[in-house]
């Protein structure tokens, strides 16, 4: 009886927090799928192309099927003890309702600059030469790219609004694969470095799970990094530093875990193969990296043509060689093994571990 009422006091407690945030995003797609048809509408004599693949795209009802995979999956985890019912740490209304005014006053814009192919507006005097060039972009034709502050308060909307609420739930299914690693170790013995982190709602979500680890967040965006100082000051041993993933300012063999979520379909192939490197050489041996990414062809047949659609919609340079890259042999080639691969709706998490030494196999 206990355990019922234990059981469904989670599920209510999961369902109060996820429904009304679902709704919210949910909404705000609809909004803009609206907004996007009356534009096309305008558009009749556009010269861009239309988006056009011939590949298989799920229909609706297999479309949220899966994203109702998720969700159970996210509660799932719950039940199992993996993470607390998860705080996705929104803001108050009066917060949300200045990013969802954001998010739709930058609309109008990235349509223009999708209709006119303008993806380079953030490649000023200013910031040229001070951050690597495939990183001055407007990627997602967002305005600001990663330089402002207005993007950094924009930016978690935006990609909620994409993955219709789910983005947080996808990047919580990182977190199995760290609690295996975790496990019977002392999490105040431990160091985390979340490569990429952005905002911080990965790290967020990590301190919820381990709220004694010690955890470093990197990127190259003091906007970003500024909007994760204060999403992340409730939590102690939280470490924030600006620096480049391609040189990664910390000792070798340094990190338990390190994490990377959403950033390898941005990267170019040939920084890809420098970061992995990195993330090798900060690990130490028997830890464990943890990537989080969109689907690759492949994965599910059924999502390929969605993936060709995906690229031509956004400004996404690198896409197109992210989803053919075959990241175990990649991983492989920095030392790096297979550990696991789980798909997350349209996304997919791959684990690899860095072997232990011999004389430390099996040690706690």
């Amino acid at each position: 009886m206990t355990s019922s009422l234990s059981r469904f006091a989670t599920r209510a407690a999961y369902g109060a927090r996820q429904l009304p945030r679902i709704a919210w995003y949910l909404g705000h797609g609809i909004a803009m799928s609206r907004a996007a048809q009356r534009q096309r509408e305008q558009d009749r004599e556009s010269a861009r192309p239309r988006p056009h693949t011939d590949g298989p795209t799920p229909d609706r009802k297999r479309f949220l099927a899966d994203l109702g995979a998720l969700w159970r999956q996210d509660l799932a985890n719950v039940e199992a003890g993996i993470y607390p019912v998860p705080a996705d740490h929104d803001g108050s209304f009066a917060a949300l309702i200045e990013r969802s005014r954001l998010f739709f006053e930058d609309l109008p814009v990235v349509h223009r600059r999708r209709e006119n192919g303008e993806h380079s507006e953030v490649l000023t005097e200013e910031n040229r030469g001070k951050r690597p060039r495939y990183y001055l972009q407007n990627f997602h034709f967002q305005s600001g790219g990663w330089m402002t502050e207005d993007s950094a308060k924009r930016y978690d909307t935006q990609v909620e609004v994409l993955f219709n609420g789910a983005a947080n739930a996808i990047r919580r299914q990182a977190l199995p694969f760290l609690s295996e690693a975790f496990k019977g170790r002392d999490q105040r013995q431990l160091r985390l470095l979340d490569a990429g982190c952005g905002t911080g709602r990965f790290l967020d979500f990590v301190k919820q799970a381990w709220p004694r680890l010690r955890v470093t967040g990197l990127d190259l965006s003091e906007p970003y990094l500024d909007e994760a100082r204060r999403h992340l000051a409730r939590w102690p041993r939280a470490g924030l530093i600006v620096g480049n993933m391609e040189l990664i300012p910390l000792p070798d063999e340094s990190q338990d875990a390190v994490t990377s979520i959403f950033v390898f379909h941005e990267l170019p192939p040939k920084v890809r193969r420098t970061v992995l490197r990195e993330f090798a050489r900060v690990l130490k041996p028997g830890g464990r990296l943890v990537l989080v990414d969109s689907l690759q062809c492949g994965d599910e047949p059924d999502y390929d043509g969605l993936l060709d659609l995906f690229p031509q919609s956004f400004h996404e340079p690198y896409y197109k060689s992210y989803i053919g890259e075959d990241f175990t042999t990649l991983c492989n080639e920095c030392g790096l093994t297979n550990a696991g691969t789980t798909k997350a709706f349209v996304s997919k998490v791959m684990a690899f571990d860095k072997p232990a030494r011999p004389e430390t196999q099996g040690a706690g």
